[in-house]
């Protein structure tokens, strides 16, 4: 009985959506024109056993509702015909055509195929569908849960549809079959901007005429003094760099009374081009959310800002050129990731290589530019060594030469690498950004996708300082330079080591940045006070191109008498001298992992926990210090076997020495919260990104974008 009533109802249409017309409330001219006859209909909660299905009449608009029911369809779900009410823990969907519909009756709809809205018939441009629940591999759980929203089951998601006249398979054809040029010179002209003559300015000057003002510099000495009849060698100094806010972030500081300037010069506005690996592995969950989060990038960057997307799979494929992202531009940039689709193998090399073409071939070029590199796989096509061998492979092969960090003759653009789960290649990955001077996430979870992203672009959107250079000089005459710490930057000294340089590149606005210079202090004879160090500067301002110095150099000084108390170690200094301590045990645990000494790596970096946390900056309760601390102990936990170190302690010891030896925030296995103890480097721009990403309300096609608007120039100088 129950199989023929299944037929019956399947003869009647009634497993299907009810068509609803509109109301008198809510009818208007263009919705009464548009309607047309349900092509089917359901049955309702509530029918009785006279229930009887109506034949429309030509002269009818469609099946009515009963008399007795809601008196307006607003009020009620025209899929499920029950009342939709906030409060009664059903998510309420508002279409673009101002129909509403209970969330999880919408979305069982649009699975089916369906694009068009029951009620009016309007093709939505934009659709809803259920995101997936992210889980961790191997059952591991948060190490900081937040409660995301793409962790809820039934979050509205908004999908950007192409326009109901482009056909997308044949779309998707186009974009990887249609002949590409030689060179990629076609990129969309920059917005408007008047030629910029380039010249030094100090500072003073600098801070005075630019709405981002300079890098803060403070020097710290290991310890207040030392005596004259005693020696010091590798006696430590530390330098401390912080870059200025943006303008917008300055403005939130100033008297509300006082009115803002006319026009502002807040940010420089950026190249980005995103490297997308498509091949077979990322089908399904990991596709559609990569779309997501592409859309997310789309839909934050400015229309002073150029994007071009390079999908790779066996070959790689240029979906469009440098486009400026204007309303239009963004637009046409949603179809083309939208058209996606995932077969073939990785070859990642060949997406490098398109993505590099893209910057060095474009005619213009925004003060930034950097690529997004996002692969779920290994490079099958160019890196030979064989699965499982431990051999050291040169993974700077799959990295054009034309933008290598370090590489004089090269753009020098950062490439911003993300292994997506636990089947990348993290030392590919970890290389390639490690050589051009971008930074290496490991996405563990699926759902931190978008949150990887948009820390990410935070910071890109935020750059106010490139080609910094500090320099370090001796200033009494039997002093000389012990060493220079810092990191992945390059360091250099002159032959009497009496000076030295580091170039840091850029930096996002309020970086931070810790440098740790050694001298030998000699016995002296009758000095109170001994000067030690002058810290220097230079840099380039990304938008007025002018050349920044430091005008008076900071002094570092310590005393010289003939006897000292006991004397108290700087806890700036001590917290340097362990993040170095940690990041220097990671790299020594890695090494003893890939040899296949996961006792040895796991007591390495017990011995430096238990170091650290004997450390005057540990008893000081140190919050960096802490969460070093808690680093390693997750480290430790990720080299529990083979098998787990594998699929996740590999890319996680990797995320980890990027972040500390470039002192940038990196997206760390599951987390990319700005409460995390893993996220020490964070900008105020990245967490107000990653805040977006994580609040944004998908239900509206629309959200209101805050980003401060990208300018190439100076319009107005702000008084200070």
């Amino acid at each position: 009985m129950g199989s023929k009533w299944r037929k019956v109802k399947l003869a009647l249409g009634m497993n299907t959506c009810l068509y609803v017309p509109p109301t008198l409330e809510d009818s208007s001219p263009s919705t009464a024109s548009t309607a047309r006859l349900s092509d089917a209909v359901s049955t309702a909660q509530g029918h009785g056993s006279d229930f009887r299905p109506t034949t429309p009449t030509p002269s009818s608009s469609g099946l009515r509702l009963s008399l007795t029911g809601p008196k307006s369809s607003k009020r009620t779900c025209a899929i499920c015909l029950t009342t939709m009410k906030t409060g009664q823990g059903h998510a309420i969907f508002t279409a673009e055509c101002s129909h509403s519909f209970h969330f999880h009756c919408i979305t069982s709809n649009v699975k089916h195929g369906n694009q068009i809205c029951p009620i009016c018939r309007a093709k939505w441009k934009e659709i809803p569908f259920q995101s997936p629940i992210s889980d961790l591999p191997h059952g591991r759980s948060r190490i900081n849960p937040v409660g995301w929203p793409q962790d809820d089951g039934w979050m509205t998601v908004l999908r950007r549809l192409p326009s109901p006249r482009l056909d997308t398979s044949q779309q998707t054809s186009a974009i990887f079959h249609a002949p590409e040029p030689v060179v990629f010179d076609d990129d969309e002209v920059l917005d408007h901007q008047p030629e910029i003559t380039e010249r030094s300015t100090s500072a003073t000057e600098a801070a005075d005429n630019n709405t981002v003002g300079t890098i803060d510099i403070n020097t710290y000495a290991e310890v207040t003094a030392v005596p004259r009849s005693a020696s010091h060698n590798d006696f430590t100094v530390l330098i401390h760099l912080k870059a200025p806010a943006t303008s917008e972030r300055q403005d939130s500081h100033r008297n509300v009374t006082e009115l803002p300037p006319i026009s502002q010069n807040t940010r420089a506005p950026v190249d980005l081009v995103t490297v997308l690996d498509v091949s077979g592995s990322m089908a399904g969950t990991k596709l559609a959310l990569l779309k997501r989060a592409m859309g997310f990038v789309i839909e934050n960057l400015g229309p002073s800002d150029r994007l071009s997307v390079i999908a790779f799979s066996s070959t790689a494929r240029r979906l469009f050129p440098l486009r400026r992202m204007t309303d239009n531009g963004r637009q046409q940039a949603l179809q083309a990731v939208n058209s996606l689709i995932s077969n073939g193998g990785t070859n990642i090399a060949e997406g490098l290589r398109k993505g590099a073409k893209v910057l060095v071939d474009r005619k213009g070029k925004n003060p930034v530019g950097s690529i997004i590199l996002l692969s779920d796989g290994q490079d099958t096509y160019t890196v030979s060594s064989p699965a499982g061998s431990r051999a050291r492979t040169d993974y700077q092969s799959l990295l054009p030469n034309s933008i290598c960090h370090n590489n004089d003759e090269g753009l020098q653009i950062p490439v911003h690498a993300f292994g997506f789960g636990a089947d990348h290649d993290a030392a590919s990955m970890h290389s390639i950004s490690e050589i051009s001077g971008g930074t290496f996430s490991f996405i563990e979870a699926e759902g931190v996708i978008q949150d990887a992203f948009a820390q990410c672009i935070g910071g890109l959107l935020s750059v106010v300082v490139q080609e910094l250079q500090v320099g370090v000089e001796c200033v009494h005459p039997s002093l000389q330079l012990s060493s220079i710490k810092a990191g992945s930057y390059r360091t250099s000294m002159v032959e009497d080591r009496r000076m030295g340089f580091i170039d840091v590149g850029y930096l996002y606005a309020e970086e931070e940045r810790d440098f740790l210079v050694a001298v030998n202090i000699p016995v002296v004879c009758s000095y109170d006070e001994m000067s030690l160090l002058k810290v220097r500067y230079v840099y380039t301002d990304p938008i007025t191109k002018e050349m920044v110095t430091l005008e008076e150099a900071s002094e570092v000084k310590i005393g010289r008498p003939e006897i000292t108390g006991e004397l108290v170690v700087s806890v700036e200094v001590d917290r340097q001298r362990n993040r170095l301590r940690a990041a220097e045990a990671m790299s020594e645990a890695r090494v003893a992992a890939e040899s296949g000494d996961l006792a040895g790596a796991v007591s390495v970096l017990e011995n430096c926990r238990r170091v650290l946390s004997e450390t005057a900056s540990a008893r000081a309760g140190d919050r960096l210090c802490v969460a070093l601390c808690a680093e390693l102990k997750e480290m430790q936990e990720r080299m529990a076997n083979r098998q787990v170190y594998e699929a996740s302690g590999r890319a996680y010891v990797l995320s980890g020495l990027s972040s500390h030896s470039l002192q940038r925030a990196t997206a760390r296995g599951d987390s990319v919260d700005s409460t995390s103890l893993v996220q020490a480097y964070q900008t105020p721009s990245m967490v107000d990104m990653v805040n977006r990403s994580q609040t944004m309300v998908f239900a509206n096609p629309t959200p209101q974008r805050s980003l401060r608007p990208a300018q190439s120039f100076p319009t107005r100088s702000r008084p200070r």
